[in-house]
């Protein structure tokens, strides 16, 4: 694999691949704890993508644990989500398929939330940025991340288990220190227009620089913030407030002209 992971997760990678497979559905960890593992910050919710149904997938993970987690899913945006340190699992968690009468430690007290999605493409409309979904393929998927560093994938599939899937020069960017979008910045910021605090966010917190051309496009596409509610911007402004040093960030939003904006 090609990000180092604790015992305990590839204990969890290895029954979501389990389950993937029963279901014949390719699958993928990806996303920001692929990021984090490789950048070295401490990681949080683990995202899972797979081309096929992503709620399923959950149901399936869920029934490989004893006693089951509760599945908590979202039909309408196909995403689906597992808990595994709640209370009835915290001490005695342990796999259903196991002979023994007491959990080992690996089984006991995970302190991961499991999210999953099935693969997909997304369009918008100009006036919101919640998108249009159709199921698309791993492809699709992250062509519609927001940035290089977030597009990056780690098949759980048995012909490739453990490989990089980085069409965007993900690692490259992480090595270089550079926010980029994937596809055209001005098509991805005016889309959604949350992104651009995003952008400003993640410079703040891994102390990146912003590419030109996406730098150009934030400041280019500034007045499309104006359509993203109060509370969506404030936690992207908490979470620049809590990095350590914040006045990258509100630098950052002067000169692009957001700060004026949201303010």
């Amino acid at each position: 694999m090609y990000i180092t992971c604790t015992q305990k997760e590839l204990f969890v990678f290895k029954k979501i691949a389990k389950a993937a497979k029963e279901l014949g559905v390719p699958c993928y960890l990806i996303g920001g704890f692929v990021r984090d593992k490789i950048i070295g910050r401490e990681t949080k919710d683990i995202d899972i993508v797979c081309v096929g149904d992503g709620i399923k997938l959950a149901e399936t993970v869920a029934e490989k644990f004893s006693p089951k987690p509760s599945v908590s899913f979202f039909k309408t945006f196909g995403t689906a989500q597992l808990v595994l340190n709640n209370a009835e699992n915290k001490q005695n968690l342990h796999l259903g398929e196991s002979s023994t009468s007491f959990p080992s430690p690996l089984e006991r007290g995970w302190g991961e939330v499991l999210e999953f999605v099935g693969a997909r493409k997304e369009s918008y409309d100009f006036s919101s940025r919640k998108p249009a979904v159709e199921n698309g393929t791993i492809e699709d998927d992250q062509n519609r991340r927001d940035f290089t560093i977030n597009a990056l994938a780690i098949s759980l599939n048995d012909e490739d288990y453990g490989s990089l899937v980085d069409p965007f020069g993900g690692i490259a960017d992480i090595e270089n220190n550079i926010i980029k979008t994937p596809l055209d910045p001005g098509i991805t910021f005016s889309d959604d227009p949350l992104r651009m605090m995003r952008a400003i966010r993640f410079a703040t917190q891994l102390q990146f620089v912003i590419e030109e051309n996406t730098y150009a496009a934030i400041a280019k596409n500034a007045e499309r913030i104006k359509i993203i509610s109060k509370e969506r911007i404030a936690d992207e402004l908490n979470k620049i407030l809590l990095s350590p040093k914040p006045s990258i960030g509100f630098d950052l939003l002067y000169k692009t002209g957001l700060l004026q904006l949201i303010f």
